[in-house]
């Protein structure tokens, strides 16, 4: 039983990064003379596309980081979200690759950090730790395709409904995310006026309101019902291929 505390009290003492903690003790050991935790404020630039991918940022706690695709009217869209599940810069590749979209930290608070090389390193030395790594590429990709569905067959109401949800799981907060209608409408695309006609009319419904810089959920079942399928399908695959990663209600409950 000492040996099982001990054990618990080890992963715990790492940052609150699901994918850090899911890495065994000897892997984890590789990367730990490595890894610094700093705060990042919420629009701090990580990545523009272009940059040279240096080190690789893991979300921690409420900290959500953002991949957004520069167009030609101006405008960035978003693609997905990471938050403690994932890492953002550099998984899978060697380093120093231009990166092809922008990436911002969307909720601001701690973010592990590593350089590229000294990642790299370490899976040299362990495959089990380079498989993990290999493994969340596979999650990333896999969610990066949901959403390009989803953007093409689901109506605003559904994905709104959807980011709300996805940004509540990542952020363990049951009851409200940080989310601006400006922020709202990058997320999905549109234009600001768009994306407060649909958030006035959840709040008609009774499922949400909204204070300044924040939305507040009142139901979330009505929000799941409003929802389309898309966050199931991503938290499925995550659980087949990396299990106890992503941050579902179950998980947070045990």
């Amino acid at each position: 039983m000492d040996t099982r505390v001990g054990k618990v009290t080890e992963v715990e003492s790492r940052p609150a990064n699901n994918l850090l903690r899911r890495l065994n003790q000897a892997d984890y050991a590789l990367l730990a003379p490595h890894v610094t935790v700093e705060d990042s404020a919420a629009g701090q630039l990580l990545y523009n596309p272009g940059d040279d991918v240096q080190v690789v940022h893991f979300p921690c706690g409420p900290s959500l980081a953002t991949f957004l695709v520069p167009n030609e009217d101006g405008r960035d869209v978003e693609t997905i979200l990471v938050g403690r599940e994932g890492a953002v810069g550099g998984i899978v590749s060697e380093g120093f690759l231009p990166a092809y979209t922008r990436i911002c930290v969307k909720f601001g608070g701690p973010f592990a950090r590593i350089h590229v090389a000294k990642l790299e390193a370490a899976k040299l030395r362990s495959s089990s730790l380079r498989n993990i790594f290999v493994r969340y590429a596979d999650c990333m990709l896999a969610q990066i395709f949901q959403s390009t569905a989803c953007n093409a067959i689901h109506s605003i109401e559904q994905r709104t409904a959807k980011w709300i949800l996805a940004a509540m799981e990542r952020t363990g907060n049951d009851t409200s995310v940080p989310l601006t209608h400006e922020q709202l409408a990058t997320l999905l695309g549109v234009g600001r006026s768009y994306a407060s006609r649909v958030l006035q009319s959840f709040r008609a419904e009774g499922v949400l309101d909204t204070r300044r810089g924040s939305i507040l959920v009142r139901n979330r079942d009505g929000l799941r019902q409003r929802a389309c399928l898309c966050n199931d399908a991503v938290k499925a695959h995550f659980e087949e291929v990396l299990s106890g990663v992503y941050p579902t209600e179950v998980r947070k409950a045990v």
